[in-house]
């Protein structure tokens, strides 16, 4: 298993440098995003900051996780079946979507804070609910990505299945990184980083759980 996890995460490095476009195009719309909310707004409030912030995240997220398993051919499909374990490729692109994912943030966070000055009470804490937010979205989309593969109309489908979830989540992240923000006591955010985690351990194990029975079709 983890022979096959490291290998195929190594593939989709592989394949992402030798198609560089799509990481650039990525990066290209996070930041050409964030250029464009400064020319909207100029300057806002740290409340409006934080919440347009995972925004931007969300929707970048959509755009770089979106194209896991959609952009998979049929043949290539059934090439993996015959060699890996349905888990494996499930891990693999949750290992490879979460480093992509925290690339992302890093990138965005240090864009976001030189374009938009704000005070953050807790850069050190902001910056850990910022890479935990990554972790989240990079799992939570894959899975979905995983399920609306298998329908007609994959992108539609992910956008109605995750909404549900995300929801929820990004008012958890929204809340645990105002607090940063505001830098109270970390102790405060403890509630938050249990909830984050707990909806990570679900989701991974969810994955682990279905995406066999899916892959087998």
């Amino acid at each position: 298993m983890f022979s096959q996890v490291k290998f195929l995460v190594k593939k989709e490095m592989v394949l992402e440098w030798r198609s560089k476009y799509a990481l650039n195009g990525i990066l290209l719309y996070l930041v050409s995003t964030i250029f464009v909310c400064f020319l909207s707004f100029k300057k806002v409030d740290p409340l409006t900051w934080n919440a347009l912030f995972w925004i931007i995240m969300l929707f970048a997220s959509v755009n770089a996780i979106a194209k896991s398993f959609m952009l998979e051919s049929k043949g290539r499909q059934l090439y993996y079946y015959s060699l890996t374990s349905a888990k494996a490729v499930i891990l693999s692109k949750i290992i490879y979507n979460v480093m992509l994912m925290l690339l992302l943030a890093v990138t965005a966070i240090l864009f976001y804070s030189i374009v938009f000055k704000n005070t953050i009470g807790d850069p050190l804490f902001y910056l850990i609910a910022v890479l935990i937010g990554s972790v989240s979205f990079a799992s939570v989309f894959t899975m979905i990505s995983g399920i609306a593969s298998k329908a007609s109309n994959s992108g539609a489908l992910m956008a109605i299945l995750s909404f549900p979830v995300i929801i929820p989540l990004l008012m958890v992240l929204i809340k645990f990184s105002k607090n940063a923000m505001d830098g109270l006591d970390r102790s405060v955010s403890f509630d938050e980083i249990g909830v984050l985690a707990a909806i990570n351990i679900v989701v991974i194990t969810v994955s682990l759980l279905l995406f066999p029975y899916l892959w087998k079709e």
